[in-house]
């Protein structure tokens, strides 16, 4: 599995990582043949979130703390203070870990849209690249 980071670097400019998530073979239920699992990412809450079409651009802005969003509707493309872009669609899974710096922004593709967004505890999934 592959999930898109956003993380600021010291110079506080933020950035793209492409990340594999490490997964291993674990039973899980008996008499079930293994399934790839990661190990634990440390949660705090789960909200979900619609984002009407109506809604335009999210400039330049921080999350309010290092959360997992993952896309179920909608497209939209983002932006990092580095000037890369990502277009993403239903099933990514978004890093955010950019809390302090110049932030990201985001612009809104088309149609509405839904994600699940899982506020993270705990150290990092993730370490930088």
């Amino acid at each position: 599995m592959r999930w898109l980071r956003i993380f600021s670097s010291p110079d506080g400019e933020s950035h793209f990582a492409d990340v594999d998530l490490a997964m291993a073979p674990a039973h899980v239920l008996p008499n079930v043949d293994p399934w790839d699992l990661s190990e634990p990412v440390d949660a705090t809450s789960v909200v979900f979130l619609r984002r009407s079409e109506k809604a335009g651009v999210n400039d330049w802005h921080n999350p309010p703390q290092r959360q997992l969003v993952i896309r179920l509707s909608g497209d939209a493309t983002i932006e990092t203070s580095d000037g890369a872009r990502r277009e993403v669609g239903p099933g990514t899974v978004l890093l955010a870990e950019d809390v302090s710096g110049k932030g990201h922004r985001t612009v809104q593709a088309r149609g509405e849209s839904f994600a699940a967004i899982v506020r993270l505890g705990g150290p990092s999934p993730t370490r930088d690249p």
